[in-house]
């Protein structure tokens, strides 16, 4: 089974202004950041507007990925249903499309019990053969993957990588104590990479990458070294850029900033809308700021 670490960023989709798919924009962008060294790639997370997408575009998404990255790097697809059969169906489906990997979310329907979310994940990983990294987003999503939850899915081997997004920075040390290296612990949010590396682990799921993939990757390799103080120097440039991750604009925020920094479509699909006024002026200054900023930077 697979083991991922590194930098996998989650893929924003490329969309015209009229709302359709731009697949070019979208090959385009994954160039970029196999170029610029990522690890992996995520397509369809919720930064993809995954819901947002129908069956055959989802397709569409999933088989440019692969074609794009040739193998140089895994595809991993989200997964994000309401009901265990659309899931398992879907994963299924994910997988002939030429899917490695799939991150999957918890229900989007109900808010599952410990027992419940537990069988959820059991279920889906049942359905193919392919590696599963869970989404643990419990700010988001109401459901939280907790240590006691986890000792439920040791026995099931698809099960392989944890993306912790709780905000808790414990958690990390926590799943290390109680299963050592049985999971792939990979950070889920941005602006807690420094001091998720310090703990150890493995890889990051990263909504800025998109827009900064090179200086991602330094920051991931230089932690992943044991260099905190070089580390540091770029993370504290960026930070403020990558607190727009935690927003619940953040499809918004970081396709403008994909936009501003390499001139990457910002369009989204209704209901998000284009970004206006005091907030398009704030993210603009954020993300500008870090761009004259890292042209000074002489690390």
């Amino acid at each position: 089974m697979a083991i991922w670490k590194g930098v996998f960023p989650a893929v924003t989709t490329k969309m015209t202004q009229d709302s359709q798919l731009d697949i070019p924009a979208l090959k385009s962008s994954i160039e970029r950041l196999i170029e610029n060294g990522v690890s992996g790639v995520i397509v369809l997370p919720m930064l993809g507007e995954n819901a947002s997408l129908n069956m055959q575009e989802r397709e569409a998404v999933i088989r440019a990925a692969v074609e794009t990255a040739n193998g140089r790097v895994p595809v991993l697809s989200g997964l994000a249903e309401t009901t265990l059969e659309n899931a398992q169906k879907n994963a299924k489906a994910y997988q002939s499309f030429g899917a490695s990997g799939l991150m999957v979310f918890p229900s989007l329907g109900y808010k599952t019990d410990p027992r419940e979310t537990a069988e959820w994940y059991k279920g889906i990983a049942s359905a193919t053969s392919l590696p599963v990294m869970i989404y643990n987003n419990p700010i988001a999503y109401g459901v939280d993957v907790t240590v006691d939850v986890l000792k439920e899915l040791i026995d099931t081997p698809e099960i392989v990588c944890i993306k912790e997004e709780t905000g808790d920075i414990r958690r990390v040390t926590d799943m290390y104590i109680e299963f050592g290296d049985r999971f792939s612990i990979f950070c889920g949010v941005d602006d807690l990479i420094v001091e998720s590396s310090a703990l150890g682990v493995t890889g990051w799921v990263s909504g800025m990458t998109n827009v900064w993939p090179a200086e991602c990757v330094k920051i991931f390799n230089l932690c992943a070294q044991e260099k905190f103080a070089e580390a540091r120097e770029i993370y504290r440039i960026v930070t403020p850029s990558f607190h727009l991750d935690t927003h619940v604009k953040l499809v918004q925020y970081i396709k403008l900033a994909e936009h501003l920094v390499y001139g990457a479509p910002e369009w989204t699909r209704a209901p998000r809308l284009p970004l206006v006024g005091a907030e398009r002026e704030y993210v603009e200054k954020t993300v500008k700021k870090a761009i004259d900023d890292l042209a000074n930077y002489q690390g």
